[in-house]
This record gives C-alpha cells, structure tokens and sequence, in this order.
C-alpha cells in the first residue's frame, strides 16, 4: 500500500432526492455494524463500563467482527509525511485503532487498540517497534487490547486519564503533559463529557512539516461527537473549544466510522448547508467502495458538523432557538448542543 498525503474535500455528483447523489439508496450505518452504546440507558451504561460483563459483551464484539469483516470494515488508507506515517487500522465492526511511526527509527505508538490481533498483525507487516499505547478512555471497544498488547512488548507503556479505568495504565497523564516516542511528541488533553477521564492526543506535526494530527476517542467525529455519558452539555462543549482551538488546518482522526450516519443526521438540520451537501455527496462514494473517509481537518468540521457549530445562527433558528435576554453565550451555546445532542440520539433510535 503506498503512502500519500489526505486528498482534498472532493465534489460529488449533482444531489439526487434527499441530498443523495442520483441512483444511490442510502443504508444507515446503524443498520450494519452494531455499537454497544446505542441501546444505552443509565443500567445498561453502568454494567458495561463498570462491570465484567462489559468486557465478555467486548469480548463477543470482537468475535463477531473477526467473522464479519476479516480484512476490516474499510480498507486502511495510510497518510505519510517525511518522517512519519500514520496507519489507521479499522476494528470491530466501525471502530478505529491507529498506528503512529517515526519512520526514521521505526518506533512506534498505537492509540486505542480495540483488538489486539489486528493491531499485532500491523505491526508484524511494518516491522516497528512497539513504544507505546495512547488510550482515549475506558471503554473495551477502545482499551480491550491494552492487556494483550502490553504484555507481547514489555518496553511498552500505557497512557492515559487516571481518573478513567483504563486497562493495564502504567503512565498517568495530566493535560497538556506531552510524551515522545522515537522523533514524535504527542500532547494529552483532558476533554471530559463522554468519560469523566475522556482524553485526546495531539501529534505534534511541524517537525515533520506536516499539519498538527488529532486522534481524538469518542470526543469528535467527522460530522459528530460522542455521548456526553459522564458530562453536562457544558462540560462536552468545553471540550468540544478545546479541540476546535487547536486549529482549522489540524488534521482529525475518529475513534468510528460514523461519517454516513452523522451527514445525514446534520442533513437534516441545515437544508441548505452547500459544505455539507458536499461532503455527504463524497462520503456516500467512500463508504460504498469500502474507502475510510478519515481524515478530514477541524475547518472543514466546522462547515458542518453541527456540534461545532452551536455559534451559528443558521443553526440556532433550525433548532428554533434563540439567546435570552441576559444568557450568557456559552450557556446559550450548552443549550444548542443539549438540543442537537437530544435530536441526534432520537434519529439514532429510529
């Protein structure tokens, strides 16, 4: 597979009924691969964050997934810039792992290893060093392969939010600590709202001449964001500035591959939205050749994914909402995400 850099927003075919390119029946990605937070409620949540039969529900994930999809759910589109290489690896049925090499020294770090055999298997074929692993949060379908993983590279640490329970944690990260692997040096954040201890990772990019690089959990999707499961609406949407803060030309890695579902979702709160039209256009093409559509950067996201744009009067009125006389913004804005969060999740549970 050869490296090359991420293309461009690329334009799609004149829009068809239902902002879809003419011809193309559009299948929501709910309907394939299944995600165990979608029937969630406050009991469900509980045991399978806080329980061992959150694990043996993780463990049939993988099971599954393995049977479905045994070359992954997409195929990998590696992204180079001199000196590093960063290799998605798509697991279980819509999530992502990555594998992050300095190439120079072929160390190499992995963030978020779902399942510890596919991501083993990727570090066989590049012949890398395993240094490192980088964990978003707790939840098995991102932290089920630490175990595994650290016990087959014994110089290998584990990173992380001390305030999550994060499998075989050895480094206790505080945000903004910064950690090196080879030539890389990556930033920890705190982004709480999804998990008390939710955290995303920033590879620094300018040594490489490359744009700064997201990988960022369950925090942030293309066109997305995750569940605020152990947060408020202020606290996700404090996290949510903390990302947009680091820059329009940042490149952003999702933890899934939510892109279809959460276009479509934001398709249907701004009708006219031309950058969003777009990109569900070329979205559609990706996913039906089986094409990753990651990454994209946060100044796209911030055309349409509609949990960034809470600023947006455009947004505001869709959602029939309006600042009240005395509100403060970032209240008003809490108030916006809390009404896109709750339309997002109903649209999910038809």
């Amino acid at each position: 597979q050869s490296c090359h850099r991420p293309a461009g927003q690329r334009a799609g075919p004149e829009p068809g009924s239902g902002g879809l390119p003419e011809g193309v029946e559009y299948i929501p990605t709910r309907k394939r691969g299944k995600n165990p937070m979608k029937p969630v409620g406050v009991a469900w949540y509980s045991l399978y964050a806080r329980t061992r039969l959150g694990y043996l529900f993780y463990q049939r994930q993988v099971k599954k997934a393995r049977e479905r999809y045994p070359h992954g759910h997409s195929v990998p589109q590696p992204c180079c810039f001199p000196g590093v290489k960063i290799l998605p690896i798509p697991v279980l049925s819509n999530n992502y792992s990555y594998l992050v090499i300095d190439t120079g020294s072929s160390r190499a770090a992995v963030v978020d290893p779902s399942d510890p055999l596919v991501v083993q298997a990727a570090i066989e074929e590049e012949g890398v060093m395993l240094e490192a692993i980088f964990c978003t949060h707790k939840h098995w379908d991102h932290s089920g392969g630490n175990a595994a993983l650290f016990q087959k590279h014994n110089s290998c640490k584990v990173y992380g939010s001390a305030l999550d329970a994060i499998p075989q944690l050895t480094n206790p990260l505080a945000d903004r600590e910064k950690v090196s692997v080879g030539c890389l040096t990556f930033e920890a954040l705190a982004t709480p709202g999804h998990t008390v201890g939710h955290m995303v990772y920033v590879l620094d990019g300018e040594p490489f001449g490359s744009p700064p690089c997201l990988f960022s959990g369950d925090l942030l999707f293309l066109a997305g964001c995750g569940r605020p499961f152990e947060g408020s609406p202020e606290t996700m949407l404090a996290s949510l500035d903390v990302a947009v803060g680091l820059g329009e030309d940042t490149l952003l890695w999702p933890g899934h591959e939510y892109a279809l579902e959460c276009l479509t979702f934001a398709s249907l709160l701004e009708l006219d939205n031309s950058a969003l039209e777009q990109k569900l256009q070329w979205a559609v093409q990706q996913r039906q050749d089986k094409r990753s559509t990651c990454p994209s950067t946060l100044g796209e996201e911030q055309t349409y994914n509609p949990f960034l744009r809470t600023h947006r009067p455009e947004l505001q009125e869709a959602l029939g909402l309006w600042q009240d006389g005395g509100e403060d913004l970032d209240a008003f804005r809490a108030r916006v995400l809390k009404e896109v969060r709750r339309r997002k999740d109903l649209y999910q549970a038809t």
